[in-house]
């Protein structure tokens, strides 16, 4: 039996990892919140792993307000830099693995194709720069980890675009959607199952590798694909907009090459409109 620490449970990818649980016998899953289990404070870690004896950490904790990371850089640092390090110290002191989420935020945009796991990074953007600290110190510290940088994640829970665009609908608004930004959406319930599986498996391929569902699009297409697939593309107003007024800057350019990915592993990845209608269809 697999015992897989899950912090920062109650955010969105937490979430996605508590409803595929029950599926995978072989593993115990202990789910702990932000609030149950600060990643922030490394005594307090200490003796959540002496209590949990974990084979695996997911780290789902993270800072990931982009807008007010621009102000609160010293806790973008502290929460996405500092205390992934603090799980990397304490996954080699108990031999545990480590699994890591990072950002297409990584990188300036400028790119004219997909970027590589090799690509030079630039982040633009404070949270983006918190986030390659973070990647950096965790492949320092820890040999035994999976560092997957991810973009545009969405899922039926928590606060993303997809919620967002239901919201609207539910009241009616004509929509203003930038075409300014070209990336993937990437649905969370996806990355979650890639990861279960990886750990299921006993997979130990480690290092740094690019999840995103496949193909590309703008916000305005994915907010299109949306009402389309709900049946509200007739009653709902979408507009192109090329004014995106925001306080970070945000990479024009951010689609993630998967080939890595897909010569090392043998998971089927799903295009991001098919995989938004099956979460539609749900």
């Amino acid at each position: 039996m697999k015992n897989i620490l899950i912090t920062g449970a109650n955010g969105q990818l937490g979430a996605c990892f508590k409803k595929i649980s029950g599926d995978y016998t072989e593993c115990n899953f202990i789910f702990k919140s932000s609030s149950e289990a600060d990643i922030t404070d490394k005594s307090k870690l200490v003796k959540l792993f002496a209590e949990v004896k974990p084979h695996w950490v997911i780290n789902c904790a993270a800072y990931t307000k982009v807008e007010k990371a621009e102000a609160e850089e010293e806790k973008a640092f502290k929460i996405n830099a500092e205390a992934s390090k603090n799980l990397a110290e304490l996954c080699v002191a108990n031999q545990a693995k480590l699994v890591h989420f990072s950002t297409d935020y990584v990188f300036d945009g400028k790119a004219e194709k997909p970027y590589k796991e090799t690509d030079k990074t630039n982040p633009i953007n404070v949270y983006g720069a918190s986030k390659l600290k973070g990647e950096i110190l965790i492949a320092k510290t820890l040999k035994e980890h999976f560092i997957f940088r991810t973009s545009w994640l969405y899922s039926e829970f928590g606060h993303n675009f997809y919620k967002t665009i239901g919201r609207k609908i539910d009241e009616k608004a004509e929509l203003n959607i930038t075409t300014s930004q070209t990336g993937t959406p990437t649905n969370a319930n996806d990355l979650a199952g890639f990861v279960v599986e990886i750990i299921a498996s006993d997979n130990k391929n480690f290092g740094l590798y690019h999840f995103s569902n496949l193909g590309q699009a703008t916000w305005y297409d994915f907010a299109k694909e949306i009402l389309e697939l709900t049946g509200n593309s007739e009653e709902i107003v979408l507009n192109k907009s090329n004014n995106f007024k925001t306080i970070a800057a945000r990479p024009d350019y951010s689609v993630l090459d998967k080939t890595k990915l897909q010569q090392v592993f043998s998971i089927p990845i799903l295009d991001w409109k098919v995989s938004l209608k099956n979460l539609i269809k749900i």
